[in-house]
């Protein structure tokens, strides 16, 4: 089992709160990532994680929100999603270089990289000017 912390940063000027659009526990928000294989094999597309997917894990003692066979060794690993340990990326984190914890993921046999930045996100204006409702960035 190793835990994953997906950790984001950007420059975000006149913006602070940046995080998915229900929150950071969003359960309809998607994760995209491509997964390294404990084998070393990358996928070849994006895989989609979202904490209102569930699947049983095998022997029925639990769920996991992802279950994926490698393409290259046959082997069969996990994502499971951890939430509650997310937060909104600050203005005042990210003027000073620092990342914010996201979501947390329980990966068995696999390991997500390359995050993808895809639609679903809000960020909140704090300048005079500000404006009356969340922002929010589709793509």
């Amino acid at each position: 089992m190793v835990n994953c912390m997906l950790m984001i940063s950007a420059d975000l000027e006149n913006l602070t709160n940046l995080q998915p659009q229900g929150g950071c526990d969003d359960p309809n928000f998607s994760y995209f990532f491509k997964l390294k294989c404990g084998c070393g094999e990358l996928s070849q597309k994006e895989t989609c994680v979202s904490l209102a997917e569930t699947l049983p894990t095998q022997g029925g003692k639990g769920t996991t929100n992802l279950i994926q066979k490698c393409k290259f060794c046959g082997r069969e690993g996990t994502v499971t999603m951890i939430p509650g340990r997310g937060k909104p990326l600050t203005q005042e984190a990210a003027q000073s270089g620092g990342f914010s914890p996201l979501m947390l993921f329980d990966c068995r046999g696999y390991e997500p990289v390359d995050f993808v930045f895809g639609v679903g996100w809000k960020v909140e204006s704090v300048s005079f000017y500000s404006c009356p409702f969340p922002i929010v960035f589709e793509h």
